[in-house]
């Protein structure tokens, strides 16, 4: 079994991989750390694997028959992948420093309580500020919405060591996140019906409800682009982050605290589904059935399970013309 394996989930990211594959190969598997770079594609149709195998021949991939997402994607790769830890890796990720994995590896060697780490996440574009997507971890308010050390809402604020203390956390992101490969199956994997965002939060979420812990690093940095795939306005973005936070919360949530977050949530996000069609006409009516599931009728778990089951089920494209 290999102690680490940097895995890179790609879906048309043929630009992206030969722009910031070059860091992670330099900067990943050095100072005698066992570990591989790897690319796990989604059936990608720019030219990716060729691109691969002419530039990069020395980068082992895994071929994916169709477009999982990021949450089976990984699921499907990483069953093909023995190594102690994984690291899942964004495409849009830039590594500038020398060892970075090795702070990681060595905190997770001398915590077995702990199932996930991530570096700092800074900003590529502005690097003396976190990214969005992660910055130093992240934690979930009341109401279920995601926040971070560093980043709350669309502010982010600038890196003065602010964050450097190593203390629990709800979720690490999914674009740099270390997992000890046997938390990872233990409990469950990423869920792929979320096909991609929040996924990661799912599944850190899960693992703290088993008692595992969850840090960041500060001693490592990764630089992220972000909205590689998916830009921050994008309606399908906005559509699978509403979606899975809503079932998120169903699965997770204990059903006494579930009926008086969705009373509130059903009015907060209500506004924030008007704001949305009153800008795109994309995804109105899947984005409307959603606001009908955050009610504040009182849970049962049959019904929990089931409208946990119809949010999964709604459709990842619809348009009305």
């Amino acid at each position: 079994m290999q102690k680490v394996a940097v895995v890179i989930l790609n879906w048309n990211g043929r630009e992206m991989m030969r722009k910031y594959l070059p860091s992670v190969l330099k900067y990943s598997c050095t100072g005698g750390l066992d570990c591989s770079v790897i690319v796990a594609d989604n059936a990608s149709t720019d030219g990716s694997l060729d691109m691969l195998k002419a530039e990069f021949p020395e980068v082992d991939t895994i071929v994916l028959d169709q477009n999982y997402g990021f949450a089976d994607g990984y699921n499907r790769a990483l069953r093909q992948v023995d190594a102690e830890y994984y690291l899942l890796l964004n495409s849009d990720v830039e590594i500038r420093q020398e060892g970075w994995l090795v702070p990681m590896v060595k905190y997770m060697d001398e915590h077995p309580d702990c199932a996930v780490c991530q570096p700092k996440l800074m900003a590529l574009r502005n690097p003396d500020e976190f990214e969005y997507a992660g910055a130093a971890g992240g934690f979930l308010d009341k109401y279920g919405y995601p926040f971070c050390r560093g980043r709350i809402f669309g502010v982010v604020e600038k890196d003065m060591g602010q964050y450097d203390e190593c203390v629990p956390l709800l979720w690490a992101t999914g674009a740099a996140l270390m997992v000890r490969s046997k938390d990872y199956w233990e409990a469950g994997g990423l869920d792929g019906r979320f096909f991609a965002h929040m996924e990661e939060i799912d599944l850190c979420w899960r693992l703290r409800t088993m008692g595992r812990a969850i840090v960041c690093i500060a001693e490592s940095t990764a630089y992220h682009l972000g909205g590689a795939t998916l830009n921050q306005g994008n309606p399908r973005k906005t559509f699978l982050n509403f979606r899975n936070n809503l079932l998120m919360l169903y699965k997770n949530l204990p059903e006494d605290e579930l009926k008086s977050v969705m009373r509130v949530r059903w009015w907060l996000d209500m506004l924030a589904a008007m704001q949305f069609l009153a800008k795109f006409k994309y995804y109105s009516r899947p984005m409307c059935f959603l606001m009908s599931f955050s009610t504040p009728s009182s849970p049962s778990s049959a019904r929990t399970s089931l409208i946990a089951a119809r949010i999964s089920s709604l459709p990842l494209v619809t348009q009305i013309a």
